[in-house]
């Protein structure tokens, strides 16, 4: 790792063109030490310019993650989050699910800058780069058992749309069990892992990806329709106040979720579903379809869907819903 690379990328964080020497006296080091970061910074796969005479630029502007400013907007919320932002991390999931059986506080929120190993569902990789996407994952303790928690994925849904609505982002709509889309093309997407008991006590980390400005590359790289904020959005999106807006609600929604289950919130997570009462098909492990029309979702997050062989009910699991 060279401890020059993302101090020069933050340099470079306003999309302007700047000269090996303007950025190695900024840093008080040698044009080759500014080479060598830049080198480093491809390696990792960030895109850096780099015209002759003119100096290096990343594609686009790129706002960086700050801890305080994160922290004093949640406070401001009532809030009160452990906040680690790190320059690079394989995956802030695996690197929280490692710490789950330890010392580490609840309410630990991890996020990276560049996240190279990001996990979605059924094995996925998630697709991420400098700017492109918000991921992060939260550290939650619960007194219930795993048993419990069921139909947290549906809850951290509902959460992660409060926040979108709330910045003006109501195209947004829940797709069961763990995406967020618009326009039925996915914008986020929620990886929940678990450690405890079934009786309790649990604890889970909650990994959630939000696609903010992906370059074409990264959208040919992924298998399904999607979509980012940057394409949607009448205003610049600024990560750190929609972490704040995340984490803000995501605290709000988990401790309702824990006191009452997902009983209290079904009629306001069906509202937004975007395949509520439509034809579906659903894809089970062994490649057969099941079709027909969601109904609604059970207590414990389950989906309703009127079949041909009459209503039928659907854990996440294996299983993929997709439009009719």
């Amino acid at each position: 790792m060279n401890s020059l690379t993302f101090p020069i990328l933050k340099f470079l964080a306003d999309g302007k063109f700047h000269s090996g020497g303007d950025i190695a006296q900024h840093f008080g080091i040698s044009r080759t030490s500014v080479w060598n970061a830049i080198q480093h910074a491809e390696s990792l796969g960030i895109e850096v310019f780099s015209v002759r005479s003119r100096g290096y630029k990343l594609p686009y502007a790129t706002t960086f993650l700050e801890q305080q400013t994160v922290l004093n907007a949640l406070k401001a919320l009532g809030h009160t989050f452990k906040l680690e932002i790190h320059d690079h991390i394989e995956s802030t999931n695996t690197y929280l699910m490692h710490q789950a059986n330890g010392e580490t506080d609840h309410a630990t929120c991890v996020t990276a800058h560049l996240q190279t190993k990001g996990r979605g569902r059924h094995g996925r990789h998630w697709q991420a780069g400098l700017g492109a996407s918000l991921t992060f994952s939260l550290l939650w303790r619960f007194q219930c058992g795993a048993a419990a928690l069921s139909g947290l994925s549906l809850a951290v849904g509902l959460a992660l749309i409060r926040a979108f609505h709330a910045m003006d982002i109501n195209q947004a709509q829940l797709k069961w069990p763990n995406d967020i889309v618009i326009n039925r093309e996915k914008v986020a997407g929620i990886l929940i892992e678990l450690q405890g008991t079934m009786e309790g006590p649990s604890t889970a980390v909650i990994g959630i990806g939000v696609n903010l400005c992906l370059p074409r590359e990264i959208k040919k790289q992924i298998d399904q329709p999607v979509t980012d904020l940057d394409s949607v959005s009448t205003q610049p999106i600024d990560p750190n106040k929609l972490l704040s807006a995340l984490l803000g609600q995501l605290a709000e929604v988990l401790k309702e979720f824990e006191q009452h289950s997902l009983t209290p919130l079904i009629d306001e997570w069906t509202s937004h579903h975007a395949y509520h009462l439509q034809p579906v098909r659903m894809l089970m492990p062994d490649g057969q379809e099941v079709t027909g029309v969601v109904q609604n979702i059970t207590e414990d997050g389950n989906l309703l869907v009127n079949t041909e062989h009459g209503l039928q009910k659907f854990t996440s699991g294996e299983i993929s819903l997709r439009g009719a």
